[in-house]
């Protein structure tokens, strides 16, 4: 049915389908399910407000449109729809989660603890939303009602080790540094492999004024992580507080080649660069801050002195100025500005400034309160302190504004974490690829070079496993092109590349079971079509992934109806791969493809063949050295597993380089 109409619909009736149209609900529903589980956001909308309009009265598609919202960063909207779907069924778990992570981004956070509280209600032994209902308390500075949160979503799951983490952080509020660094050394010795559970015991040392261990904490999260900024930052503290300058200065170099708009780098790698004599670039550090904050009068001053001893005097009372226009008591900023003037003549000038000076120290030392103030005498100052007579000490964020992980790491469908280990995707034929900031390898093939060149489908084809999603003009585009192609088989019914046309049309709105009839039809047409039976085994695939996980997005499920996959079916997808292989035994993506479904069916050493089969046509194809890397650490190969690995990142797959600090860890 669904095939039909969208064969003969023109494209607005396509998108204003109204109650009389007998659509089937249930099949569009499957479809924006799809295109929801692979990312096409917007295309999903499309559906689920095909759905809406035809039964207004479900739960379900509010749900799914919520979700697809929140992805898209329409949080208003999404909290709107998870509404709606509550109003119609609010035993649903699910949709006062994604409401709540939809008020979370609005801030709203009494009521994102609302929702939790009512999903607790309902599955009392939720992790996850226990987990977000503690940060919202922690946002909210109710410590002791995170800590009994903590409590109980320990006694849930004892083993849950981000719930130590956030009960030390709660501790070190509440100045609780026994029982913090309790929690922190049991984290630690749960997982030894986690760089969360030493950065927190890291950050505890810091508090409690014990550099040398906490650069040891820091410096072993650092060789677990992925770049993180923040840890060199903590560590350069810590490396500060033991009089390592260059050490500290240099970990400042690693966190702003991380994250270059990170003030605090910034700023204190400029007060160390002024220790150190390197002048000219200290100044380039606090131009940088006074850029991104240009009341920023600690910096403008620090700046100021910088160019003065440059000799940059000018420039320097211009600073000078600025700090002493808003801290008019600021005495020690009218004594440089007063040497500045009269190093370039301004005897006047000088003789005001220094006659300020002068009358507030006969104030001060006839005991009348002059409303100076006096730097601590700590090493550090916070973010927050503007007391100018701090000017020389190194920033450290607000305690309530730490650096944590767990102030952003709210749990859900939209934002948690995968924290497996997967293989880099299967290769796809499309029009779209999504690039990355670091540009990888170039994918291409004479067989896809030769079909292009024929000039039979409307837009170049691309080999590529980083598919993009289509924004809203790219769906309807494909809609209308699904009309023309229809056009052209009545023109032409036996030409195989015209059902292929259609098949990616269909394949690019995520409905796969048109595109699989249409490539049913084209490898009828043509036994020798590769592309095809290539883009049927991906489609086929897909298929089988969806429904592996679709339980994962059910909000509704009844005992006995959760999909299941059966080693037969990947049988399909590699019986067409195998046929695309013996018509090109050349075609390296075959092959790629083909060991991932075995490793699909856990046949690892048939995958390694395969990967092995593809590096022998492309040397330099990173992600099948990424793959083989994997399946040769689980079958126990680590040595070549990591000796892959490493390939793969010198080749461009960054990713890889994390992977294996986590193997060498584990084996050491």
């Amino acid at each position: 049915m669904i095939r039909k109409l969208l064969c003969i619909l023109s494209l607005g009736c396509l998108f204003h389908w109204t109650l009389s149209a007998q659509i089937n609900t249930d099949k569009v529903m499957t479809i924006g399910k799809n295109a929801l589980y692979f990312e096409d956001y917007v295309l999903s909308i499309q559906y689920f407000n095909q759905v809406i309009g035809v039964k207004p009265y479900l739960a379900e598609p509010y749900f799914y449109r919520g979700l697809a919202k929140m992805n898209l960063e329409d949080f208003q909207g999404a909290e709107a729809d998870c509404s709606e779907s509550i109003e119609r069924n609010p035993f649903v778990v699910n949709s006062y989660q994604v409401r709540g992570l939809a008020r979370i981004r609005q801030q709203n956070y009494a009521g994102a603890i609302q929702d939790y509280e009512k999903a607790l209600k309902l599955d009392p032994e939720n992790v996850p939303v226990w987990h977000n209902l503690t940060l919202c308390r922690i946002h909210e500075k109710d410590y002791d009602a995170a800590q009994a949160d903590l409590d109980t979503l320990l006694r849930v799951a004892p083993r849950y080790i981000e719930a130590y983490l956030m009960r030390t952080e709660v501790s070190m509020y509440q100045k609780d540094t026994l029982r913090a660094m309790s929690d922190a050394d049991k984290a630690i010795e749960m997982d030894r492999y986690n760089p969360d559970t030493w950065a927190q015991r890291g950050m505890i040392f810091l508090q409690r004024s014990h550099y040398a261990d906490a650069e040891a904490d820091l410096s072993e999260a650092i060789r677990l992580s992925v770049r993180n900024a923040g840890l060199y930052i903590n560590r350069a503290l810590s490396r500060y507080h033991q009089n390592n300058l260059r050490g500290a200065m240099s970990d400042y170099d690693i966190a702003l080649d991380i994250d270059r708009s990170n003030f605090i780098g910034h700023y204190n790698r400029g007060l160390l660069r002024s220790q150190v004599g390197d002048d000219n670039r200290a100044i380039e550090d606090f131009d940088f801050v006074l850029e991104q904050e240009p009341d920023n009068y600690m910096a403008a001053f620090n700046r100021g002195l910088l160019r003065d001893h440059t000799g940059d005097y000018r420039g320097a009372i211009e600073d000078y100025t600025l700090v002493l226009e808003a801290y008019p008591n600021f005495l020690t900023g009218y004594q440089y500005r007063a040497q500045a003037r009269r190093k370039i003549g301004d005897l006047k000038g000088a003789d005001e400034d220094e006659f300020i000076v002068l009358k507030a120290q006969i104030e001060a030392s006839n005991a009348k309160n002059s409303g100076k103030q006096t730097a601590s005498a700590d090493k550090t100052r916070k973010q927050s302190d503007k007391n100018m007579n701090n000017f020389r000490k190194i920033v450290v964020a607000d305690n309530e504004e730490t650096a944590s992980k767990y102030k952003t790491d709210y749990r859900g469908r939209v934002q948690d974490k995968n924290v497996n280990i997967l293989p880099q995707p299967m290769f796809a034929l499309n029009y779209y690829e999504r690039r990355d900031e670091v540009q990888q390898q170039l994918h291409s093939s004479k067989y896809i070079d030769a079909l292009n060149d024929r000039h039979v489908l409307p837009q170049r084809l691309l080999i590529t496993n980083t598919e993009a999603s289509l924004s809203e003009q790219q769906v309807k585009h494909h809609f209308a092109s699904i009309d023309e192609a229809t056009e052209g088989l009545v023109k032409d019914p036996g030409n195989a590349l015209n059902y292929y046309r259609r098949a990616l049309d269909f394949y690019l709105v995520q409905d796969f079971d048109n595109a699989l009839k249409d490539l049913d039809d084209a490898v009828e047409k043509d036994a020798s079509c590769i592309v095809a039976y290539f883009s049927r085994a991906l489609v086929h695939f897909k298929q089988l992934e969806f429904r592996k996980r679709d339980a994962d997005y059910e909000i509704e499920t009844t005992v006995g109806q959760q999909p299941q996959v059966r080693m037969l079916d990947y049988a399909q997808v590699r019986k067409d791969l195998d046929k695309v292989i013996e018509l090109a035994p050349d075609f390296v993506y075959a092959y790629y493809n083909r060991a991932n479904v075995l490793v699909a069916m856990k046949d690892y050493r048939g995958a390694l063949a395969d990967y092995t089969k593809a590096l022998e046509l492309d040397p330099n194809f990173a992600d099948a050295y990424f793959n083989r890397g994997l399946t040769n650490v689980y079958l126990g190969n680590n040595r070549q597993g990591v000796t892959d690995l490493s390939k793969a990142g010198e080749l461009g797959l960054f990713s890889a380089y994390n992977i294996i600090k986590r193997f060498t860890a584990i084996e050491k």
